[in-house]
């Protein structure tokens, strides 16, 4: 099986694994649903992050107004009594006015960070350095480790308008926002190697070659970007390294040109007449008088 390393400009994303034999359609449906579903998930667990703490989404027409304001306008979030989190909640009022402010108690918050540890934990970027594979049931796991944890809290489930239950339902609307930027149409997704496009309605092996047991580096991005930076030749580690050898290099000369002595001379392989007196077996020859 080839290993595909997957990148996004510069970015470590993930590891696929595939065949040189299969079909480029199939491979770049496969790996836009995964960067995809990573970038849900993140978004997910953030939203988890902040129901943990500040309980569930107010209604759009409550969001940023002030306690004042929702009195004057006489508005009300009829889904705060509906939605109690299991065990009870204590108040903790939304700085942002996002949320309604109760906040689970301590041991259901508990339940909703260990969830968002594990899920990322599962798509991870150190799962490259560990040349473990990314794959679309392992998303598919952690939306399920997500979506049974908010079950849990929420058995009556979150309020409709709450963006965790829309992203849950695929119902999310992220126009307008920085996210909807990061996400990439499976349409317009396009594969590169070695600044090379990986054309559809094709074998991966007609780009990679039909050697199956590698791993290539490839590069994700949408229609209209144009193509992206290919990889240096030499990587930032061994820069590094070459960088670190260079200087210690440059220190070791700069001693030696500030090393006057000559001490040196004394030694054997200083002096010219050493080999000549070896062959003639003149060395260390030692006279007495008397």
């Amino acid at each position: 099986m080839v290993l595909l390393h997957v990148k996004r400009g510069d970015e470590d994303l993930f590891l696929y694994e595939t065949s040189v034999n299969e079909d480029t359609n199939s491979v770049i449906r496969d790996i836009t649903a995964i960067y995809n579903g990573r970038l849900k998930i993140e978004r997910i667990c953030m939203e988890m992050e902040e129901l943990a703490s500040h309980g569930t989404l107010l209604p759009p027409e409550m969001m940023g107004l002030t306690d004042e304001q929702v009195e004057e306008l006489k508005l009300k979030d009829v889904w705060a009594e509906k939605c109690i989190p299991s065990g009870g909640f204590v108040f903790n009022k939304d700085p942002i006015g996002r949320r309604n402010g109760q906040q689970p108690k301590e041991k259901m918050q508990e339940v909703l960070r260990k969830s968002i540890g594990d899920a990322r934990a599962m798509i991870n970027k150190k799962l490259v350095l560990a040349k473990t594979p990314l794959t679309l049931k392992t998303i598919a796991e952690a939306l399920n480790i997500l979506k049974g944890a908010v079950t849990i809290v929420y058995p009556m489930q979150l309020p409709p308008h709450d963006t965790i239950r829309m992203e849950f339902s695929n119902t999310e609307d992220l126009s307008g926002t920085q996210a909807s930027k990061e996400v990439i149409e499976p349409s317009k997704a396009q594969l590169w190697f070695a600044g090379r496009l990986i054309l559809n309605d094709k074998q991966l092996s007609d780009f990679l070659g039909r050697h199956d047991k590698t791993k290539v580096v490839v590069k994700l991005n949408s229609h209209g970007e144009g193509p992206p930076s290919r990889e240096p030749v030499i990587t930032d580690e061994i820069r590094k390294r070459m960088m670190a050898d260079a200087y210690r290099r440059q220190e070791e000369l700069k001693k030696l040109e500030l090393d006057e002595d000559d001490h040196y001379l004394n030694s054997n392989w200083a002096d010219g007449g050493h080999l000549k007196r070896q062959v003639h077996g003149l060395e260390n020859v030692r006279f007495r008088v008397g």
